[in-house]
């Protein structure tokens, strides 16, 4: 797909082309906007709204205001409910939290996956029953 292709498709996706579209490098426009329309706008494995709910969560660990709005507005498009988004709030704060708290006492590596394998048997043993 050519840059000018890319554009016309962009339009007719969206109705116009964003300004931060019109800006990205003619060469890489064309690679990134299947992509872009592949994962963000089309199907994959992984259901719509899941996967802009995960993007919510990246963007949120990235700190990235512009992320952040656009995924959680397309994550209600696609039928997130409050609920779900403040509990992946909560999902992301914890994931922050232990992994800081892995980084900061520099706990061996190793150690910690095979604790994790540990635990996943146990868990797997005394849930299933």
């Amino acid at each position: 797909m050519s840059y000018e292709d890319s554009i016309k498709d962009i339009k007719k996706t969206f109705g116009s082309v964003p300004g931060f579209m019109k800006e990205t490098p003619k060469d890489i426009l064309p690679q990134m906007w299947p992509l872009f329309k592949k994962y963000q706008l089309g199907e994959s494995i992984i259901p719509q709204k899941y996967r802009e709910m995960m993007m919510l969560a990246a963007a949120a660990a990235m700190k990235c205001p512009y992320c952040q709005t656009y995924h959680k507005e397309v994550s209600k498009m696609w039928g997130a409910s409050n609920d779900e988004l403040n509990e992946l709030a909560a999902v992301v704060a914890l994931t922050a939290f232990w992994s800081n708290v892995l980084h900061t006492q520099n706990y061996d590596y190793d150690t910690f996956v095979n604790e994790l394998k540990q635990m996943g048997e146990y868990m797997t043993k005394n849930t299933n029953k």
